[in-house]
């Protein structure tokens, strides 16, 4: 995915090869990088925001099932 999004985004790449020609690094801008480090944060809060839904929702229906006891906002808040 992130080579991808490199090739998207056309980021020029520099690659850095050992003696015997094997690639041991890619070099990009600083700005591109950054930009990068940007969105992979922003990537990384929307999956932990959507794993939190999911174990809330899952909770949800134990609860509503009966597997779970029910609690109200009040004792959720007090807990936070």
């Amino acid at each position: 995915m992130l080579l991808a999004y490199l090739w998207f985004m056309k980021v020029p790449m520099r690659y850095v090869n050992d003696a015997d020609g094997n690639v041991q690094a890619v070099q990009i801008p600083v700005e591109d990088w950054n930009e990068l480090v940007d969105k992979l944060r922003h990537y990384e809060q929307l999956l932990k925001l959507r794993s939190t839904l999911s174990t809330a929702l899952d909770q949800v229906a134990r609860m509503r099932s009966g597997k779970l006891k029910k609690r109200t906002l009040k004792d959720v808040l007090r807990e936070a």
